[in-house]
């Protein structure tokens, strides 16, 4: 019997999340869209309540004044929770999100290096760091190896990876087949990704936690409601029904904490350089 590839695996399985092309060729907006009000709002809730054993993990083996690199650091909910911090060297590619943690390291006195670009294409550019943070980007990236190898490198202590344990988008698999009648995948899973990972000669830690109520960050249930519309292809003349549909499943319009459309479970990744 053929030996399952994990690299191979993990990236055929992500090919899997594509959207049938006559959905999206009906969509009116772009269902990847990447609300910059949402990771802001997740950065400054971080930054407020620092939480989660990603950040415990990173923080453990960031000395006094060190260095941080932050990988797909949008506005900054992986690294600018970490006080110890000298240095923080952010890399993304969208530039927006990158001045929304500029603004928010300069008011905490934080030097930064911001560089826009894709891991690990702008890899050779940046310098080590004590500790690599990773928040959160797994998902969207197919060719998982060296990724995870450019991460490996630029680390003198620590990598630490955060994802959630379900692909973020499996939350909706129920709406796609209310709405379009389709089923969607069910991995990758962070068991995929742990296994893509040893698969490269690195052997992760790992922990399975519950995300923070605090860590809701959608301003209302009228921008949710908005989101999952445009996440699922559908006009704006069926905000009704997919409001009605999130209530039905549990999203009460008055409590943040039930408007996380995602898994509720969390998964830090870290081993050492």
């Amino acid at each position: 019997m053929a030996t399952v590839d994990p690299l191979s695996s993990w990236s055929t399985a992500l090919a899997a999340w594509a959207i049938p092309e006559h959905i999206l060729r009906a969509a009116p907006e772009s269902p990847w869209l990447l609300p910059k009000e949402l990771f802001a709002r997740r950065a400054d809730v971080q930054v407020d309540r620092p939480s989660g054993v990603a950040l415990e993990r990173a923080a453990e083996a960031l000395p006094a004044g060190g260095t941080v690199l932050d990988v797909g650091a949008g506005a900054g909910a992986a690294s600018l929770p970490l006080r110890a911090a000298g240095t923080l060297i952010a890399v993304d590619e969208n530039p927006a999100l990158l001045g929304e943690l500029r603004s928010r390291a300069t008011r905490s006195g934080l030097e930064t290096t911001a560089i826009v670009g894709r891991w690990p294409d702008v890899a050779a550019q940046v310098p080590s760091a004590d500790v690599v943070v990773c928040g959160h980007v797994l998902y969207n990236v197919p060719d998982i190896g060296p990724f995870v190898r450019a991460l490996d490198a630029h680390a003198r202590r620590r990598v630490v990876v955060e994802l959630t344990a379900r692909h973020p988008l499996s939350g909706l698999n129920p709406l796609w087949r209310l709405f379009h009648g389709i089923d969607r995948p069910e991995r990758p899973t962070w068991e995929d990704a742990s296994a893509a990972i040893r698969a490269l000669g690195i052997e992760p830690q790992v922990q399975v936690y519950r995300r923070p109520a605090a860590a809701a960050v959608m301003s209302s249930f009228e921008s949710l409601v908005r989101l999952t519309r445009i996440r699922l292809c559908l006009a704006p003349e069926r905000y009704p029904e997919v409001a009605a549909a999130l209530v039905e499943r549990g999203a009460d319009r008055t409590n943040p904490a039930t408007w996380a459309s995602n898994d509720p479970d969390l998964v830090a990744l870290w081993w050492d350089a």
